[in-house]
């Protein structure tokens, strides 16, 4: 009689943990599962993706949306305001072809919490939820990317939740690593985001889940699936929770979605067009801002674009620009920031997605009022504007939202809201009820409690 061949831990420890592959697939796939069999499933929306295109370290409003140009000379800066193609509504002339597209753009003047930190204030911006206090990121409220994976939206094989964080030489500190709010916190890992650290405007750019790692071919990759049906009968010697017929399906599905390339399809830039690459910026952010274009238009729901450090010496990294505010946002931050999310405005309503993917932008903050002032630890240069959480601008676009319009405003100084506050978790709110996320909706964390998500009022105006 022929006896199963001998599995030794080692094989056990390898196939188990597929570490020549950096898969993590076989977990997102019986979360999934376990999603639709809890009945958590539910329908999308108007929106049926978001992307959120993060611009990490606190953009000036008075140098992008909410331009001062009455004020006093260290409050209003250097920029001036231009005419967009919606009467009445002026941005920062640093923005032209955001300003000739402006029609498609909600943007709220009124933005405020109460954070100046950078690494806990994301947590309002992308839960609407306050940061809490333990520094843990499994603590935090759930990203709203993982709450749509529970909520098994989606199409297989791909993930539903995917973010972008370009790391660049010289990019330390390497704070975005650190922030909270954008993991599935006490949801649990299974719906952790796929987290893309690779620089996509680079000829190398691969995305490790997705490929074959150098030395492995598919006979290779066959042999470790045999290996994992052995370990079926074996499971004695896994501590695995559920069916072992389960456990082996989803990894099969892993195997399958490798062999057929259809992940390393959605990840191949190569396959655009040179003149849409270059539309987008051939830089790290232009080109993942095209990424997640590609990314929703197969169905995955929710893709968040970090904005990245330029790795280049002496200057403000992300968009923290404590000194050379007016130098950075002129020459390196307002410029690739207005060409990707133009070229995105432009793509999605060309293949006729802008009325079924939200597009958010946004800082996690804004900066002070007047130059030079002093806000928190990190202080400012006398080129400079320090953190302020009281009053900043987000914009948004598509996804069943009324463009062409300003929501709130702010003092005469940007400082605080002078018409209509709006506070993250109804931001938040807002784009849950875009979704079709129903209001109210309790999921339980890692101990079996019932929790709200989302709190938040929907913002009546903002939606179409």
């Amino acid at each position: 009689m022929n006896r199963p061949a001998t599995v030794t831990r080692r094989d056990i420890l390898r196939a188990g943990s597929l570490g020549l592959m950096g898969m993590s697939l076989p977990k997102l796939f019986a979360a999934q599962e376990a999603a639709q069999a809890a009945g958590l499933n539910q329908p999308p929306g108007r929106a049926k993706a978001v992307i959120l295109l993060f611009m990490w370290g606190g953009p000036a409003q008075q140098e992008t949306w909410d331009l001062k140009p009455d004020a006093p000379a260290e409050i209003r800066g250097e920029f001036r305001p231009i005419v967009t193609n919606v009467p009445g509504i002026e941005i920062c002339e640093h923005f032209p072809l955001l300003a000739r597209r402006c029609d498609k753009l909600a943007i709220i003047r009124s933005m405020t919490h109460n954070n100046v930190d950078h690494t806990t204030a994301t947590h309002y911006l992308l839960t609407g939820q306050p940061p809490p206090v333990s520094n843990d990121l499994r603590d935090d409220w759930p990203s709203m990317g993982a709450v749509l994976g529970k909520l098994g939206r989606g199409r297989d094989p791909l993930p539903p939740f995917v973010q972008m964080r370009p790391k660049m030489p010289g990019d330390v500190p390497r704070f975005v690593e650190q922030s909270h709010g954008q993991f599935a916190g006490w949801l649990g890992s299974s719906w952790d985001p796929l987290t893309i650290d690779a620089r996509p405007d680079l000829p190398d750019y691969r995305v490790g889940d997705f490929l074959l790692q150098d030395g492995i071919n598919i006979s290779r990759m066959r042999s470790r699936q045999s290996l994992l049906g052995r370990l079926e009968e074996q499971l004695s010697t896994f501590q695995e929770a559920g069916a072992p017929g389960s456990l082996m399906r989803h990894y099969s599905r892993a195997f399958d979605l490798l062999a057929a390339g259809v992940g390393q399809a959605a990840f191949d830039l190569s396959a655009e067009p040179d003149d849409v690459r270059d539309r987008y910026g051939r830089n790290p952010h232009g080109q993942s801002v095209l990424q997640a274009r590609r990314l929703v238009e197969r169905g995955i729901p929710f893709v968040t674009v970090f904005w990245p450090n330029d790795g280049i010496k002496n200057v403000s990294v992300y968009w923290d620009t404590h000194s050379r505010n007016f130098i950075d946002h002129r020459e390196r931050l307002m410029p690739p920031a207005d060409r990707a999310f133009s070229a995105l405005l432009d793509d999605l309503q060309d293949r006729g997605l802008l009325d079924e993917t939200l597009v958010v932008w946004t800082g996690e903050f804004g900066r002070t009022p007047r130059i030079g002032q002093r806000n928190s630890d990190a202080g400012a240069g006398a080129d400079g504007r320090d953190h302020w959480p009281n009053c900043f601008s987000t914009v948004v676009a598509g996804g069943g939202t009324r463009g062409g319009q300003v929501i709130g405003a702010s003092d005469r100084h940007a400082a605080y809201p002078a018409l209509d506050p709006v506070a993250p978790v109804d931001l938040v709110a807002t784009i849950y009820h875009l979704l079709g996320v129903p209001e109210g909706l309790e999921l339980h964390d890692q101990q079996g409690r019932p929790l709200v998500v989302c709190p938040g009022r929907v913002i009546n105006q903002l939606v179409g």
